[in-house]
């Protein structure tokens, strides 16, 4: 899983949402607002649950 997208399931809400595996800036839930991906020096860390990758 690097340099791809990946959708993301929101643990919260259940929404499904794209974004990239290195995030640099949060990525918030467009749903609920809660955090999905929070910038950590190179991958990101994935807080809800991994539901496909995009190459």
């Amino acid at each position: 899983m690097v340099n791809d997208f990946v959708k993301i399931k929101c643990a919260d809400c259940g929404n499904e949402q794209v974004t990239f595996s290195k995030a640099a800036t949060t990525v918030t839930c467009n749903v609920c607002g809660a955090t999905l991906v929070k910038p950590k020096g190179g991958k990101a860390d994935i807080k809800g649950e991994v539901v496909e990758v995009y190459n």
